[in-house]
């Protein structure tokens, strides 16, 4: 691709040389250029192997950026749907932090899919999750705080750099009561670990995952279960971790053993804890955030990448709430 003035000053020309993939970037009807159009505020015009960007400048030049990445994506082989779209132009508008420059190119490779952020926060949280220890990814629902963090579990076991991926949550109910459901242990405990099997079988083929939590390569188990257990070798994650206690927080943290890695995500507003109980959670951010090894994302309402409605939704909650992060506006840096 490349980039050159238009015949007037508020226009730019993007030349692409891949007449065939031109298609797949502007989409069926043209939607996926309506789409950045409509979020940038820009008129796009295509024409053969370019395409001419009319709008303020700020917008030609994040519209040139958007487009620019989409296209690299289709030139690697990957499709390109319209949460892409969204994705491309939430990091085009992104400001990214000293620290965090170059942090959009960073990319999980699974064996059913490659992933790459949607938000500047999603793009440091999976750096964070490749070069950290310990790595705490907090926020509202949607943002990609298991799926990413169980990725990037997979993405470490296919390569052999572990030998094991295990993935906990605390058994809370949030206003149910599933105590009295049938079956044995693993029917009873299922419902509450569904969204972990989900991010399995989207990053590797179900007969692995099925060979994989047969053999114990993959263990899915409540909280409860790590008490007393040194995990060596593994990729461990806690998810709903907003859910821990104190003491079954430390408990979980002390498991770490040699040559291991350990993710804990969660959403501090979502706590379903007996009242007056304290969330363990916010606690070890507190405790840990300067110790070395540890890193930490605080995700906001920004960087939901879940169907649009779903951001308006956890915003509106978060007014209603008074539970605005004091630098969510400011997209939630870490």
């Amino acid at each position: 691709m490349r980039a050159q003035g238009g015949p007037r000053p508020d226009v730019v020309v993007l030349d692409f040389d891949d007449n065939h993939l031109m298609s797949g970037l502007a989409g069926v009807a043209d939607c996926n250029l309506a789409r950045i159009e409509q979020l940038l505020g820009v008129a796009l015009t295509p024409r053969g192997n370019r395409i001419a960007i009319r709008g303020a400048d700020d917008a030609r030049g994040n519209a040139a950026q958007a487009l620019g990445d989409l296209y690299g994506k289709l030139k690697r082989g990957q499709e390109v749907a319209m949460a892409d779209v969204d994705g491309a132009v939430r990091m085009a508008t992104s400001a990214l932090p000293e620290g965090r420059k170059g942090s959009s190119s960073v990319q999980i490779v699974t064996k059913q899919r490659v992933i790459e952020p949607r938000s500047a926060n999603q793009a440091h949280y999976m750096k964070q999750l490749q070069t950290n220890e310990l790595v705490f990814g907090m926020g509202p629902a949607g943002t990609g705080k298991t799926y990413l963090a169980v990725a990037a579990a997979v993405s470490l076991f296919i390569k052999g750099q572990v030998d094991r991926i295990i993935l906990s949550r605390p058994a809370v109910e949030a206003g149910e009561r599933l105590g009295f459901l049938p079956g044995d242990l693993r029917e009873k405990i299922d419902p509450y670990l569904r969204p972990l099997y989900d991010a399995l079988y989207d990053t590797l083929p179900a007969e692995q995952v099925a060979r994989s939590l047969e053999s114990g390569e993959i263990e899915v188990a409540p909280l409860a279960f790590m008490r007393g257990r040194t995990l060596s070798n593994a990729y461990v994650i806690l998810d709903e971790a907003q859910n821990c206690s104190s003491v079954q927080m430390k408990m979980f943290l002390t498991r770490l053993g040699e040559n291991s890695r350990m993710a804990i995500t969660g959403d501090p507003t979502q706590v379903d804890l007996p009242m007056g109980s304290k969330s363990g959670l916010r606690e070890a951010r507190d405790v840990l955030r300067n110790v070395k090894g540890v890193a930490v994302t605080e995700f906001a309402n920004v960087d939901v990448v879940r169907h649009p409605l779903v951001t308006r939704i956890v915003h509106a909650y978060s007014e209603a709430e008074g539970k605005l992060l004091p630098n969510e506006d400011k997209g939630g840096n870490a």
